[in-house]
């Protein structure tokens, strides 16, 4: 190993790997879970009823009625919400292992000790929406956060694992390139790019979680309207409506689910402006190929997850492509952070 390199490095470049692919998975895993109605498929948490796995529950008779009367017990939802805690849980250990290396080789600073505690508490964090989200019946408000909390955990480990990529000399900083001006406007852009995806995607979950994808079966139009005249925006963005109400099927009336399906669409073009003026600005000043394929990926990842979203609609909603959604909005948050990486080191 080359002496410059920073001990424990290449370990931590192959764990953020590792962490990062999986975190993808347990994104996608999650999204199956909702949208087969299968998040309360356990009703309680870690186990499944009492157990670690859902056959151990079935083996012991009679005792799924008496652990939780008047509920409907389905096998495959249970095993369903199982595969996604289990994959969740060996993410969490991967992440315990980041932060045990960056504690160890503090002294070589092969990454910032209180970067590696962060991603540690999000995780954590994580673990407890989980844990809420079953407690709290699905409730819309806990959803759309333990959704967030997986995107934060994909994205500190994407940065994790582009950092050091460039620690281990896997990534050369590219001859010539300076850090020059006239890149300033498209890192700011790019920024921006972020934050924007970002309130897209949560309003995706809120839309997902209050069940309101089919609110707007038609394209581009919305219930035959540019824009719907039967909309509820006063009963559709409530956050809190108490608890030990189910929402598993959603509770809000035909017009608020509409306006926040409408919503959606409409800031969804608002970030595709973001995405495509940052690309832009990157490709009209770069310096490097490297900054010119960065923006070329985030388009390319923002042009696939439109084409999911249209064929969603055009073929009624069907499971796999709304599981591939948001597949393709955590894909997305992926390319835009390699993206705002290449312009950083421009």
């Amino acid at each position: 190993m080359n002496s410059s390199i920073p001990r424990g490095a290449v370990a931590l470049r192959r764990l953020a790997l590792i962490g990062m692919l999986l975190c993808l998975v347990v994104i996608v895993l999650g999204a199956w879970v909702r949208l087969t109605d299968a998040g309360l498929g356990c009703p309680d948490w870690p186990g499944c009823y009492g157990h670690v796995t859902p056959a151990g529950a079935e083996k012991v008779e009679g005792k799924i009625e008496s652990y939780s009367p008047g509920w409907e017990y389905d096998s495959g939802k249970a095993w369903r919400e199982m595969i996604h805690r289990y994959a969740a849980t060996t993410l969490g250990f991967i992440i315990v292992l980041i932060t045990a290396i960056a504690i160890a080789y503090r002294s070589e600073k092969p990454v910032s000790v209180v970067y590696a505690v962060g991603l540690l508490v999000t995780v954590v964090l994580q673990g407890i929406l989980g844990a809420f989200t079953v407690w709290w019946l699905v409730k819309p408000l806990i959803v759309v956060l333990h959704l967030t909390g997986g995107l934060t955990t994909l994205s500190l480990l994407t940065w994790l694992w582009l950092r050091m990529r460039r620690v281990t000399g896997v990534v050369k900083p590219a001859i010539g390139a300076t850090k020059i001006a006239t890149l300033d406007g498209a890192r700011r852009a790019g920024v921006v790019a972020v934050a924007v995806v970002a309130i897209q995607i949560i309003l995706g979950g809120w839309t997902s979680s209050n069940y309101a994808a089919v609110a707007c079966p038609d394209l581009p139009t919305c219930q035959g309207q540019w824009i719907p005249k039967d909309m509820d925006y006063a009963d559709a963005f409530v956050i809190w409506r108490g608890l030990d109400i189910n929402y598993e099927g959603g509770v809000l009336d035909h017009p608020a689910r509409v306006a926040i399906h409408f919503t959606h669409r409409a800031w969804a073009l608002v970030a595709t402006f973001a995405v495509l003026w940052a690309a832009w600005l990157a490709w009209r000043n770069a310096p490097t190929s490297l900054v010119r394929h960065g923006a070329v990926l985030a388009v390319g990842a923002l042009s696939l997850q439109w084409l999911i979203a249209l064929l969603m609609i055009l073929k009624a909603f069907p499971l796999s492509l709304a599981t591939g959604h948001n597949a393709g909005a955590a894909l997305l948050v992926m390319a835009l952070l390699v993206f705002n990486r290449r312009l950083r080191e421009a």
